[in-house]
């Protein structure tokens, strides 16, 4: 492929669904339109849907490959994995560890952060409830200081993006704080915390409901806990693992819908197993069964992440809870790139943009993946 060509004969995803064509140039995106096409190279992708690359802010790994550990190569098979199915731009997951394991891992995966692999590193935990811990090493978490928090971001350099921790733990408050004074995202989730514990922490500066329901004091007629808080904070960014088995499509609707495009993130919470057969994995230091693509924990049957990938969320989004197709593109695009701060670099087909775009056949199945004005090879 040359370095320019124009992208014709494609459903193109902007602030609408129009027939129309992308101009590739450098590395970007240079022109979209409709009509007729500029000359230049043509590549025609015949009637199929053309929208931005994806963009997931909650990943552990894939292709057999995890972020917990201190391997690059393991990381880039999971990076790799995901970009095959139109993941242009990843934030990697770590979850919990003891802080100077934590530190180690963060210092090996900084280097893919800086190579451009990854758009950075999100710590879910340790400080988190041990009462909705779910699929996290129980003796690892450990309540929220600043000597520690400040050590972690210090490990990342700048590349630790979102730190997810449960706000009703001594010095909660104080870490969100913290994390949102030093421009990181502070993400509530793994939370037994009740109403009243989770406001101070949106006071504070937390803009992130982590995965939703899950790993949370359920809602109550009577006590709404953090999801009804969440779910009704304006300030708040919801994330939610659109596989359909931690969600019912109904709650995904009913959510999504809720907040609207404005505050609806689609995330995969993908473990290694991710785009693997099915098996025994590990996830941190737990044991994981993966069977019929479901990662469960060894010990206890819990939900253990996901094997999920963005194209089948954003295709459980659409066909699964009945969103469409703006909807879905903000959720997987436009939103989560506004959230790390890199809307003007991904997360749209705008001219200046990178050429990050996924191509859907009809049953919205990506046939091809461009990142960065370069075809990703499939196999």
């Amino acid at each position: 492929m040359s370095e320019g060509f124009v992208l014709t004969g494609g459903l193109i995803v902007t602030d609408e669904v129009a027939d129309g064509w992308v101009a590739v140039s450098g590395g970007l995106i240079a022109e979209v339109g409709t009509g007729p096409p500029p000359p230049g190279e043509q590549v025609d992708v015949e009637g199929a849907l053309v929208v931005p690359g994806f963009v997931d802010i909650h990943n552990h790994g894939g292709g057999g490959g995890s972020f917990s550990s201190t391997d690059p190569a393991a990381a880039l098979s999971a990076v790799r994995t995901h970009r095959r199915h139109g993941t242009t731009t990843l934030l990697a997951s770590l979850v919990s560890d003891p802080v100077p394991v934590l530190r180690s891992q963060i210092a090996a995966l900084r280097e893919l952060v800086d190579d451009g692999e990854l758009a950075g590193i999100h710590l879910e935990g340790p400080f988190i409830s041990k009462a909705r811990c779910g699929a996290h090493d129980p003796a690892a978490l450990r309540e929220p200081d600043s000597a520690t928090v400040a050590a972690l971001l210090a490990a990342g350099g700048g590349s630790v993006r979102m730190v997810t921790l449960a706000p009703e733990l001594p010095g909660g408050v104080k870490a969100v704080r913290q994390l949102a004074e030093a421009g990181v995202i502070a993400a509530l989730g793994h939370t037994d915390g009740v109403e009243e514990q989770i406001r101070p922490a949106l006071d504070a500066g937390a803009t992130v409901a982590t995965h939703l329901f899950n790993g949370m004091r359920p809602l109550h007629h009577r006590e709404p806990g953090p999801i009804g808080v969440l779910l009704e904070d304006p300030r708040v960014t919801v994330e939610l693992i659109c596989d359909l088995v931690h969600l019912h499509p109904t709650i995904v609707r009913l959510a999504a819908k809720h907040a609207g495009r404005g505050r609806t993130v689609l995330i995969t919470d993908a473990m290694s197993a991710t785009g693997a057969p099915d098996g025994s994995y590990v996830l941190g230091r737990l044991k994981v069964d993966v069977r019929d693509g479901v990662a469960t924990l060894a010990r206890n049957g819990s939900l253990a992440g996901s094997t999920l990938t963005m194209d089948v969320a954003f295709r459980n989004l659409v066909l699964g809870a009945g969103l469409d197709l703006l909807d879905a593109v903000h959720a997987t695009s436009g939103k989560p790139a506004e959230l790390l701060g890199i809307s003007d670099r991904v997360g749209a087909l705008r001219p200046g943009l990178s050429a990050d775009l996924v191509v859907l056949d009809a049953d919205l199945r990506p046939s091809r993946v461009l990142r960065r004005g370069e075809w990703v090879t499939f196999s």
